[in-house]
């Protein structure tokens, strides 16, 4: 029996898997997030949480739990330009345009949590076109400037399907040292 992995509201087990690296009052963009699975997860964890897709029908019950932005992020602009969060959910959805989009809007120190189709997927299920299949290491490839945490490309049993699954951060830098007061070598130690 193929299940159709976005008729369930129990969460991904990749994303419950690596949620602990979300702190509480993070905040958490759920992007394609339909009836909201990851959005009432982290919403539970104490999550400051921004859920984006384009059925205003679907969304309109996590108003009570997140902030809600309607937008067709496929056909108009990136609704959340600018906008950086703790961490980046994208589970099963995938619009190549917007892979840089959803990297930048990585906080420095903040997580990308992601997992989709990848190919192979056609000889299991749907979907089956390519253009919504994620090419071996697309994923890396598209968090190239991230810090990879977790990496996985196969194939998982329950409900048959081949994915892509990554977990990454972007490391906090250093302060710039242009940034930094010379010391004068010849002052000596501080007065104390």
């Amino acid at each position: 029996m193929n299940v159709d992995p976005h008729a369930t509201l129990e969460p991904s087990a990749w994303i419950r898997r690596w949620s602990h690296l979300v702190p509480a009052g993070a905040r958490v963009l759920d992007v394609a997030c339909g009836s909201g699975r990851h959005v009432r997860w982290f919403a539970a964890r104490g999550a400051r949480v921004t859920g984006v897709d384009r059925d205003r029908a679907a969304v309109e019950p996590l108003r009570a739990l997140a902030e809600v932005v309607v937008a067709n992020i496929e056909n108009g602009p990136w609704p959340l330009a600018g906008a950086r969060f703790d961490a980046v959910v994208c589970t099963n959805y995938l619009w190549r345009p917007l892979l840089p989009a959803l990297v930048a809007a990585v906080d420095p120190g903040g997580m990308l949590l992601y997992e989709t189709f990848a190919e192979g997927n056609a000889s299991v299920g749907r979907p089956s076109n390519p253009d919504f299949l994620l090419r071996h290491g697309e994923l890396l490839e598209a968090a190239r400037t991230l810090r990879i945490v977790g990496y996985e490309d196969g194939f998982l049993e329950a409900p048959p399907r081949f994915v892509q699954r990554l977990v990454a951060t972007r490391e906090r830098t250093p302060p710039d040292p242009a940034w930094r007061l010379p010391l004068d070598p010849g002052a000596g130690p501080p007065a104390g």
